[in-house]
Order: structure tokens, then C-alpha cells, then sequence
């Protein structure tokens, strides 16, 4: 059975930074293009940032030059770091295959306000 556990959110004040880690379990992440989604108060769930099979990475523009996606093979893990973070930046913050498998975890709360 494939489960992801995210972890690492929290409140952070604006320009902060927070770093989100993904545990993946019953899949070997390496062989899998893998993504961080959001999903913020009234809106729809979006992809925040994704990296591939390769190890390669993609980001939303919202996100571009403050995020960062990365993986680590042998812990089965994928991280994001989170820096000079913005309000609109607040959500819940869940990773899943890219494109997204539509079986979530519960995800992890990131809130940036002063």
C-alpha cells in the first residue's frame, strides 16, 4: 500500500522559511516523477513544484526562485524548502506522484503571518 507522511509545517512570519519533508512508503520514489501540491482556504489543490524520475526539477511561477524541490533516494524522502515565504504562500501542504494519484495524505499545515 503506497503512503505519503508529510511533515515540517508550521507558522512562519513573512520573508521566514520552513523546510516540508515527504515520507514515502510501499514505492521506491526513484522510479517515480513525484510532487508537492497546496491547497489554501476556498481554493482548488496546486502543484507547487515537482521533480522527476531523473531527479530533475519543475516549479509553479509562484513559487519559482523561493522554492526548492529535492529528494533523497536512499530515505525514500522528498523534501521542499520554503524560503522568504509570503501570506499568500499559506496552506496545506501535501506530496503525491506527479501527475497526482487522487489518494491523499493528510498533509501538512504551513501559515505565514506576522
Amino acid at each position: 500500500q503506497v503512503q505519503f507522511v508529510e511533515s515540517g509545517g508550521g507558522w512562519v512570519q513573512p520573508g521566514g522559511s520552513l523546510r516540508l519533508s515527504c515520507a514515502a512508503s510501499g514505492i521506491a520514489i526513484r522510479f517515480y516523477h513525484m510532487g508537492w501540491y497546496r491547497q489554501a482556504p476556498g481554493k482548488q489543490r496546486e502543484l507547487v513544484a515537482r521533480i522527476d524520475g531523473g531527479g530533475r526539477p519543475n516549479y509553479a511561477d509562484s513559487v519559482k526562485g523561493r522554492f526548492t524541490i529535492s529528494r533523497d533516494t536512499a530515505k525514500n524522502t522528498v523534501d521542499l524548502q520554503m524560503n522568504s515565504m509570503k501570506p499568500e504562500d499559506t496552506a496545506v501542504y501535501y506530496c503525491n506522484f506527479f501527475p497526482n494519484s487522487g489518494a491523499w495524505g493528510q498533509g501538512t499545515q504551513v501559515t505565514v503571518s506576522s
